[in-house]
């Protein structure tokens, strides 16, 4: 009896168990067979600002920066700067010593010994014709031509002096002038190099050879930045055009700059055609920008301000045509119109609405996560 009796029971709890699992698969299938509903983020047009921007990459330079070279040649005796001191117009920088050579040594001596053999010579003569000349024996017309031949003689001793000094030592000893062994800055500003030493030679600087560079100066106050912009972009910029300019090694700081040359010239870098601009950049006082800082330029091609605008992801574009979908219906379901319109300057996230929409409008934008629908 008790047997039959747990035999029943169980047969009823199996039954149950298969009429569950029955009813749960038609129900999945029943859920499965279900539309999914998607539901979309309801997005507002707004009123702001649009910007067409092209970032060019280079450096920032001084404007003019001058590289001191000497007038003679010799080996540098002494350096009286450094890099990263200012320095004046006129103000030594160096001195060089002057080692001569031999051969135009020698000649400027022999003509020193020249002249003064002639000197000496044309002396006699011209005291002769003086005590002549105050007799009575010597004419004034010959004592002229006597007084002439001396000055003569004078000048050239004088003059071959001069070169042998000048050969020896740089300088004579009579010369108004600064001494072309004195090498001193033609600007003011600050030093950014000084790419010799003492005991170093050095080369002067003539029509054959650019002669060796003592120092070079800037002044740090007037700098430009100097970039590259692709041949895509060059149409569409202009001289006089605002820039912002990001310098990476002063914390991504900003500054102000204006565009004041854009060359007619392209120059084929990795296989794109770039153009040089240059920028003059306005300096805070409380902003010190070193030479050959990296920097990017951000220049703002179009600008559109106070505008109706929309993200550019609920635009659909189908050929020439623009369009968006409009909220007609939010509950139960969300119904959408679908309208034309114009639309006008983008900045790839934004984009202007010019006709089709108004500020009270609602559009759709990205669809929700069907699981986070309630």
């Amino acid at each position: 009896m008790k047997n039959r009796i747990f035999k029943k029971i169980l047969r009823i709890i199996l039954l149950v168990f298969v009429g569950v699992a029955v009813l749960g698969t038609f129900y999945f299938l029943w859920k499965k067979a279900q539309p999914v509903v998607i539901v979309y983020e309801i997005v507002t047009p707004a009123r702001d600002t649009v910007e067409t921007k092209t970032v060019a990459t280079g450096s920032v330079e001084p404007r003019y920066e001058v590289l001191i070279k000497p007038q003679i040649s010799g080996i540098i005796s002494e350096l009286q700067k450094e890099a990263g001191q200012m320095v004046k117009e006129g103000e030594i920088l160096a001195r060089i010593k002057v080692i001569p050579e031999m051969v135009q040594l020698n000649s400027a001596e022999s003509r020193v010994n020249v002249a003064q053999i002639t000197l000496k010579q044309v002396e006699e003569t011209f005291r002769r014709d003086e005590t002549l000349f105050e007799q009575g024996v010597v004419s004034k017309e010959e004592f002229n031509v006597s007084n002439a031949n001396y000055l003569k003689a004078k000048e050239e001793y004088a003059n071959a002096q001069n070169a042998l000094e000048i050969i020896r030592d740089g300088i004579t000893r009579n010369s108004k002038v600064a001494s072309t062994t004195q090498i001193r800055s033609t600007i003011t500003g600050m030093i950014l190099d000084v790419p010799v030493k003492v005991g170093n030679s050095v080369i002067q600087s003539n029509n054959f050879n650019d002669g060796t560079t003592i120092a070079s100066v800037a002044d740090m106050n007037d700098m430009i930045f100097r970039g590259n912009v692709d041949e895509t972009e060059i149409g569409r910029i202009h001289e006089g055009m605002p820039i912002k300019l990001t310098i990476g090694a002063m914390e991504s700081r900003v500054f102000d700059a204006t565009l004041e040359y854009v060359s007619p010239k392209g120059v084929d870098k990795n296989g794109a055609i770039q153009f040089e601009i240059k920028a003059a950049i306005s300096i805070p006082e409380d902003a010190f920008i070193r030479a050959g800082y990296s920097a990017n330029a951000e220049i703002v091609l179009k600008r559109a301000e106070d505008i109706l605008t929309v993200p550019e992801s609920t635009i659909e574009f189908h050929g020439d045509s623009a369009f968006v979908q409009v909220l007609k219906q939010e509950k139960p379901e969300q119904v959408f119109e679908r309208r034309q319109v114009v639309t006008g300057l983008s900045d790839g996230i934004k984009i202007e609405i010019k006709e089709g929409l108004t500020a009270g409008d609602k559009i759709r934008g990205a669809a929700t996560d069907p699981k986070n629908n309630p």
